[in-house]
């Protein structure tokens, strides 16, 4: 099997690198949707992220690759096994990519329980799905807009919940199900339907770069590695590791970046501006704000990082607004932010105040 196209190799589409990083950094953010024409590496782009994405240790002999250090979110079978005052063995492996068909049904995504044995044996035994194989990793459909409706649904549902639960006949069956979920689609090909949109965290809109000379890299840069993959992949493996390492930095950092009431102010003031609806978008904003400030090291969000998440979080779930007209780049939203705070944010907002210090401080007072 040839060498992955190296993701620090795709020539620009910032946007939807951007993407796809935060959701690397932060897989609670909830996915990405992809929409462009053909040709234009969004297939690439999602295959070459799951392969730099660092190594994830899990519960040796797990099938669902449970995290040894979350009891909380482990499977059944895992549950089952553990003893009181004893770890489970462990074991790392390579982030997996699964690639999930057009034509997959209901019980291929969600596995499926043997009634049969439960009910003649008394053994209870699942067998897994498409969710159970991408746990810790990067769930890809391509043309996602072709998928059944029910099926796509279910995706969202478990990306949002992080846990899949099989029930069939009294009998249940759970285990986690947190992925980073990407899906890509021809607009050409018809479009989702706006509930099913709105699911998705993140939304970006690419075209084929019309600069010349970009197009010049775009062809020397794959014609160099259709003549030699590995030897391509090599030339870019210090880009790479130097990625990898900034996105396992930012994993470790996510839970600790802060953000302050102003902040909060901020986006609420910016969503309800736009006329966006329901809420959702307000925490998807929150998350990429943070996901972006750790991918920087950063322990703090700031405007730019509400911008720049905003770039992604919102173009999809607006109405009649600019971005219909003109698409606001993350310089204009962050300057309207600015304009918002500085009409409707007083100053004192600016202490820290995150719910989660709020939490601590009403624990310690109990």
């Amino acid at each position: 099997m040839p060498a992955i196209f190296p993701f620090t190799a795709i020539v620009g589409q910032e946007r939807m690198k951007r993407a796809l990083i935060l959701n690397a950094v932060d897989t609670r953010i909830g996915g990405v949707l992809i929409r462009g024409e053909r040709g234009t590496a969004k297939s690439t782009a999602a295959r070459s992220l799951a392969a730099l994405l660092p190594h994830v240790k899990i519960v040796q002999e797990c099938r669902f690759g449970c995290d040894p250090d979350k009891s909380g979110t482990w499977c059944t079978e895992c549950k089952e096994r553990a003893a009181p005052n004893k770890k489970l063995p462990t074991v790392d492996r390579a982030t997996p990519f699964v690639n999930l068909p057009v034509s997959a049904t209901e019980d291929r995504v969600v596995g499926t329980l043997d009634i049969e044995k439960a009910i003649q044996k008394g053994e209870r035994h699942f067998e897994p799905g498409v969710l159970a194989s991408a746990n810790r990793g990067l769930l890809y459909i391509d043309e996602v807009n072709l998928l059944d409706d029910h099926v796509v649904d279910i995706l969202l549902d478990s990306a949002a919940m992080g846990v899949n639960t099989v029930e069939r006949e009294g009998i249940s069956f759970a285990h986690p199900a947190r992925f980073i979920l990407v899906g890509t689609m021809n607009p050409e090909e018809g479009d989702l339907r706006p509930q099913l949109l709105d699911r998705f965290a993140l939304s970006v809109d690419i075209v084929g770069i019309r600069d010349a000379r970009e197009r010049v890299t775009i062809m020397e840069r794959n014609l160099s590695y259709e003549r030699d993959a590995e030897a391509f992949r090599k030339l870019w493996l210090v880009k790479e590791d130097e990625l990898s390492l900034k996105i396992a930095r930012g994993r470790e950092l996510v839970d600790h970046v802060t953000y302050t009431s102003r902040d909060l102010l901020s986006i609420a003031a910016l969503t309800a501006s736009l006329n966006v609806d329901g809420h959702r978008a307000d925490l998807v904003i929150l998350k990429a704000a943070r996901a972006e400030a750790a991918f920087e090291g950063r322990t703090k969000i700031n405007d730019h990082d509400i911008a720049l998440a905003a770039e992604l979080a919102l173009p999809h779930r607006i109405k009649r607004t600019p971005f219909q007209q003109a698409e606001m780049t993350a310089e204009q939203l962050q300057e309207r932010i600015e304009q918002l705070a500085g009409q409707s944010v007083p100053s004192e907002s600016d202490n820290e105040s995150e719910s989660r210090q709020e939490a601590e401080s009403a624990e310690k007072k109990t």
